[in-house]
């Protein structure tokens, strides 16, 4: 008869693994001996190392129990079972990764390549961060609720973005944000855009509800560009 911290150690566990596997019914837990301490036998620390090795495994302790009563047959299918669940997992694990590291880098984990690959150009323009989130969170949304939409607006906006006067309207723009509804370069500042805008053949009449939910997507607005719109219809 051994005590239970020589069981724990017999079987490479600890004395609170022991417990546990009482308390979930794996390990019948013995009579106690006058002093009121539990003796275990050599088939417990056999029964222990079983337990142990299938749950170091990966077998889910709620199957251990069934693994531990199984001829062998039932076991080699129920181990098969068990390994294609784990590498499902393994999958769902790899996965989660690759999301962690995009994320990492920056926009990766909730954009397209092209609409991260925008933003940092927007950065190397000049845009502020403000500026930069806005279009993040309008894209963020848009690609997921209208990809179909969002893919047209993306390359029409990257094509824009090599031409230079389009980027020097859209610093001006992003910089007018902080300007009084009354400052007097607003009106020759939206003069520019319109006349730039009617430059360029018009973009595929998108549903209003989804040009709606882009607008509102953006969230952002101050009095001055309040104005511009004003001043662009």
């Amino acid at each position: 008869m051994i005590t239970i911290g020589q069981l724990a150690r017999y079987a490479g566990v600890t004395i609170k693994a022991v417990r546990h596997y009482h308390k979930v019914g794996l390990l019948p837990e013995p009579e106690r001996d006058h002093s009121g301490y539990r003796r275990y036998r050599a088939q417990d620390a056999i029964d222990l190392v079983k337990i142990r090795t299938l749950a170091e495994a990966g077998v889910p302790l709620a199957r251990v129990k069934e693994l531990l009563a199984a001829g062998e047959e039932e076991f080699a299918s129920a181990i098969t079972e068990i390994d294609e669940a784990l590498r499902l997992r393994q999958e769902e694990i790899r996965l989660a990764r690759e999301r962690v590291v995009r994320l990492k880098a920056g926009n990766g984990l909730f954009l397209t390549e092209e609409a991260a690959a925008m933003l940092e150009r927007l950065r190397a323009l000049g845009v502020s961060e403000r500026g930069v989130r806005m279009e993040r969170d309008v894209w963020v949304l848009m690609q997921t609720v209208a990809p179909q939409e969002a893919s047209m607006w993306l390359a029409d906006k990257a094509e824009a973005l090599a031409d230079p006067e389009f980027g020097q309207i859209y610093l001006a723009y992003d910089e007018a944000f902080g300007w009084s509804p009354d400052d007097p370069r607003l009106p020759a500042l939206a003069r520019r855009a319109a006349a730039w805008l009617a430059s360029r053949p018009p973009l595929p009449v998108a549903d209003p509800e989804i040009t709606s939910l882009a607008m509102s997507a953006a969230g952002v607005s101050s009095p001055a560009w309040d104005r511009m719109a004003v001043l662009a219809r």
